[in-house]
């Protein structure tokens, strides 16, 4: 049956007139638009007043809720039809129907309908009622019913909930499965979504392209070469490798995870090549350093588009000449919002901030569409040159672009204030965002780590273990161990929080966090404990945790570890000027001026000179350098 046809036999009204009556309400506003998708759905029940009797109608005023239970004695088709009405009339913003246990008896097939009206229409709680009635009335077991609430869930991003409703599904289908794989992927658990793809392998469902797509962008996103090189020899052995869709997806992962000639070969076996192909092997050369290789592909490429040249533009600006990205920029026929994004992106990268800005102000300019990854780039940038008063314009422009609470800028706002020492403005952004990622926690927990706000850290931190479907990661645990050597909490506290990382998350510890360890346990004077957690993490190789050690060796004065550390520095990095003359001063601290000689000597006939450091600040948006040896 068409729309019209459902239309005019459920509501009486022509499909032209409902979508005049819809405009006209929203023109009026949320209210407005609430009532006439509200009269709407009264309208449908009152002409099939044979089939259906209102019960009972409630309006609150300032919520505007309404509930309508619903009787029938009569056919199911009058359901479906109703299901589609609502469908179709994509009005009210909190619209609810509530069914009435002891009257509507709808089939699968309306639930079914309901569920995916719900989701659609963004209504939650009609949602979350179905799900009751669902489990009431024996439809739980119905997996077209329970994979539409699967995805109901996912799409409300409670992926809990979207889990229960998979576990309690006696038999999902392969759909079933996808969806939730997909859901994880999408919402940033790709080892979730691994982990499920895992298990529906060891199942009796045979996974289908969709579910190997999404287990490749998993493996992608977390650079699990090995994993995908397994799911590539799973995919050939099922004879999946001849869709074009499968094989970009390869494709793809073999560039995300820097093997560009696994990516080069997929390329060349597949007969079909679509754009997508084309743009995917230009990208894998491209972001791994390879330009010579996508500038061939691209010269190749019959018809390029703008994501073809976008891939150039961005490899180039963070590996080539930066200038040769600008100069691909103004040759390219329609450039948009990420061809300028690139190379900001890479002017930031590469500690040139105020290029970054001259060319948002140019960007801005030309009256180019700006986005949020284009303010987020930008703000980056103002952050790491604490440029407040550039800070403070740019988040005007976010006002004015209507994108200061999204995610991706309100993080990147937050970062920036509190770089900028604006630790109460961070918080105020914070707490006014309507939605939070792991990245707006972390942002957040690291400006009060960095400024030195241990209580505050430790706060925020226990209330993000109790936020749903969020958990801390790596980067979280970097700040809270950062704040600890702010404060001079007791020894015992930042240990408790690394083995908890290490135990209770699961999270592998990096170098990062070892030289964290290090800095704490220097500052309370147990430099050969830090040693020791070298060699127990597995980072006697590792330079960086070496040079941690021996900064640590001097905030405690321990000279004997200072040797052993400084050798591991010149035998892993070789002649650091900052080994020298940490060793000269720690010498002269002791008053072995003989060994300060023979420092100052080998720093003489090997040519190693310390650099001046340099110090600065903004004035009037002019920032002068002085060099600290004047």
């Amino acid at each position: 049956m068409k729309k019209e046809e459902v239309l005019d036999r459920v509501g009486g009204v022509s499909n032209g007139g409902t979508k005049r009556a819809l405009c006209f309400a929203q023109e009026q506003g949320p209210a407005a638009m609430q009532r006439s998708f509200s009269e709407l759905v009264q309208k449908c029940l009152q002409n099939q007043n044979q089939s259906f009797i209102l019960l009972l109608r409630r309006y609150i005023h300032g919520n505007h809720v309404y509930r309508i239970s619903l009787q029938k004695e009569g056919k199911d088709e009058e359901w479906s039809n109703l299901t589609w009405a609502l469908t179709v009339n994509q009005g009210g913003y909190r619209t609810e129907i509530a069914l009435s246990e002891a009257g509507a008896k709808p089939n699968a097939y309306a639930l079914l309908h309901l569920v995916r009206a719900s989701t659609n229409l963004g209504l939650i709680t009609f949602g979350q009622q179905l799900h009751t009635y669902i489990l009431q009335s024996g439809f739980g077991s119905n997996v077209f019913v329970s994979t539409a609430l699967l995805n109901f869930y996912i799409r409300i991003d409670s992926l809990k909930d979207a889990h229960n409703v998979f576990v309690e599904m006696p038999e999902p289908s392969v759909v079933s499965w996808n969806s939730l794989i997909s859901g994880y992927a999408h919402s940033g658990q790709f080892r979730a979504a691994l982990g499920l793809f895992l298990q529906l392998e060891r199942s009796d469902i045979f996974p289908d392209a969709f579910s190997f797509t999404a287990a490749l962008a998993a493996s992608a996103k977390l650079s699990l070469l090995r994993l995908g090189e397994s799911i590539h020899s799973k995919i050939l052995k099922l004879g999946l490798a001849w869709s074009v869709v499968v094989a970009n997806c390869l494709l793809d992962m073999y560039g995300k995870c820097g093997h560009v000639k696994g990516a080069i070969r997929v390329f060349d076996n597949i007969i079909d090549k679509d754009i997508i192909s084309w743009n995917s092997v230009i990208s894998a050369c491209a972001r791994n350093r390879k330009l010579e290789q996508a500038f061939g592909y691209f010269s190749n490429m019959p018809e390029p588009d703008t994501i073809s040249f976008n891939e150039l533009i961005n490899g180039t600006a963070q590996f080539g000449n930066i200038e040769d990205a600008i100069r691909i920029l103004s040759s390219m026929p329609s450039p948009n919002s990420s061809s300028w994004n690139a190379i900001i992106t890479g002017y930031v990268n590469r500690d040139r901030s105020w290029e970054a800005i001259d060319l948002f102000t140019r960007m801005q300019a030309k009256d180019i569409e700006m986005d949020q990854f284009t303010f987020s780039s930008i703000l980056s940038g103002i952050a790491g040159l604490a440029a407040l008063k550039w800070g403070v314009l740019i988040h005007c422009c976010t006002i004015k672009y209507g994108l200061d609470k999204s995610i991706v800028v309100g993080s990147a706002l937050i970062d920036m204030y509190s770089k900028c020492g604006q630790v109460k403005n961070a918080e105020m952004l914070f707490q006014s965002l309507p939605r939070k990622n792991l990245v707006t926690w972390n942002a957040m927990i690291s400006g009060f780590a960095h400024n030195g706000n241990f209580t505050e850290v430790i706060k925020l931190f226990k209330q993000m273990k109790t936020e749903k479907d969020l958990k801390p990661d790596g980067i979280t645990f970097l700040n809270v161990l950062l704040a600890c050597s702010h404060n001079q909490v007791p020894l015992q506290v930042p240990i408790q929080f690394f083995e908890s990382m290490i135990q209770e998350y699961g999270i592998e510890p990096t170098a990062e966090h070892c030289c964290s360890m290090i800095r704490l346990m220097g500052q309370r004077g147990e430099v050969w404990r830090a040693e020791r957690l070298i060699y127990e993490l597995g980072f006697g190789s590792c330079g960086l945790v070496w040079r941690a050690l021996l900064g640590a060796c001097v905030a405690c004065g321990n000279l004997k570890v200072a040797e052993v550390a400084s050798g591991k520095v010149i035998e892993l990095e070789g002649h650091n000027a900052f080994v020298y003359v940490i060793m000269s001063n720690m010498y002269a601290c002791w008053g072995k001026w003989g060994d300060v000689c023979v420092v100052r000597k080998t720093m003489r006939d090997r040519g190693v000179r310390k650099g001046a450091g340099c110090s600065w600040i903004e004035v009037e948006n002019v920032i002068p350098a002085s060099s600290m040896m004047e």
